[in-house]
């Protein structure tokens, strides 16, 4: 079987975010250096036959593919990792059994509930993905709840869970009242700080999104081992931004390259 790179890896993963459907943009930014790059059917305007396809893109690219669920349904991650997903994120876990349900449902018996029939999975992964999909298929756990906090301890206890991701938006909204992934709130930053000291005291995947690459390097700084920088709508909408402004002198000219 392809062994999955993020399982082994020693230095911080970058992962690319898609929220755009469409296997091309999929196929270009899987293009761009990134470790991994997630399909995102929660937020995004991705369906699973969009999916599909930009899983199938990333597969021509360095990128390990993955994916968040739009929700913790055992039928859409099975799907998923049989279209060649080889990592889940699944959003609002809050309680140990909501992890081990999530877990069950990427693993093969007697690990898990995970049906049989991997389809394509078998392309990307090799012939016998059956036999090793179980120790290469990824697990990160969101944390966005005032439970998921509480919680936390036990569900990093869960058996099979590679990780947590925290989804800053939310987390901050019930914490705050207010969505900001780079929120300065002191209950924010001092969450934050307590899911990655357990995250990192649990020796497991400790990730984040981010609304920049800065912002990405100051998580790595701060020991995150898992950062996005930004989605592709973010990046598409700052690009074009910035190229406008530069067009109308609104902005310094670059200090160096040729340009296109």
């Amino acid at each position: 079987m392809r062994l999955n790179p993020l399982k082994q890896r020693q230095q911080p993963i970058i992962n690319g975010w898609l929220a755009i459907p469409s296997s091309y943009s999929a196929e270009i930014v899987g293009h761009q250096g990134y470790d991994s790059v997630t399909v995102d059917m929660q937020h995004g305007m991705i369906d699973f036959a969009s999916a599909l396809t930009m899983l199938q893109a990333l597969s021509s690219t360095p990128a390990t593919p993955i994916a968040r669920v739009s929700h913790n349904d055992g039928a859409l991650i099975m799907q998923l990792l049989d279209a060649g997903a080889y990592g889940i994120i699944c959003p609002m876990v809050s309680t140990a059994d909501e992890a081990r349900r999530f877990v069950s449902a990427c693993r093969y018996p007697p690990l898990g509930n995970r049906s049989f029939g991997p389809a394509r999975a078998l392309l990307y992964g090799g012939k016998d993905y059956p036999q090793h999909a179980n120790e290469q298929i990824l697990t990160l756990a969101m944390i966005e709840t005032r439970d998921g906090l509480k919680n936390l301890d036990a569900i990093l206890d869960v058996e099979g869970l590679d990780g947590i991701f925290i989804g800053p938006n939310d987390l901050s909204l019930t914490l705050t009242g207010t969505a900001s992934a780079e929120s300065q709130h002191p209950e924010m930053l001092s969450a934050v700080d307590h899911v990655l000291k357990r995250t990192q005291a649990a020796q497991k995947i400790a990730g984040i999104f981010c609304t920049s690459g800065q912002a990405a390097a100051d998580r790595i700084a701060q020991g995150f081992t898992l950062v996005t920088p930004a989605n592709d709508v973010m990046q598409l909408s700052q690009a074009g931004r910035e190229a406008v402004a530069r067009a109308r002198g609104d902005v310094p000219p670059a200090r160096s390259g040729s340009g296109y």
